[in-house]
């Protein structure tokens, strides 16, 4: 199990962001861990009926599984690596473990504008 799947099932289990929990995402991902923390206490984890998006510094970047096009995540993460995650695909995972994503009854792809 990598270090990843171990605090999603902590947080999974216990339902809230534990001092376990906020440890092992501290240690397994460090200021890229702490953000995500940061992200989801801010509410910047959204559910579309299409899409997951986290609201970034200046963007909002869509993440599907483990994956997101973030620039962070495409030039600096180790592909190879399951346990290197940009912020926001952390943040997903974590709102996703504690369900407290803001959810929204609309898909992001119409109010999004990825069809403009």
């Amino acid at each position: 199990m990598s270090a990843v799947d171990e605090w999603v099932a902590e947080l999974s289990e216990k339902g809230d962001l534990t001092p376990t929990a906020v440890q092992q995402v501290l240690e397994t991902h460090g200021a890229r861990g702490r953000r995500a923390i940061e992200g989801v206490g801010e509410q910047r984890v959204k559910q579309y009926n299409d899409f997951t998006v986290v609201v970034g510094r200046g963007d909002e970047y869509i993440v599907e599984g483990r994956s997101c096009l973030c620039p962070d995540s495409r030039y600096n993460l180790d592909r190879d690596d399951p346990d290197q995650l940009c912020w926001h695909v952390i943040a997903v995972l974590i709102a996703g473990a504690i369900q407290v994503f803001e959810t929204y009854d609309q898909w992001y792809a119409e109010v999004g504008g990825l069809f403009e």
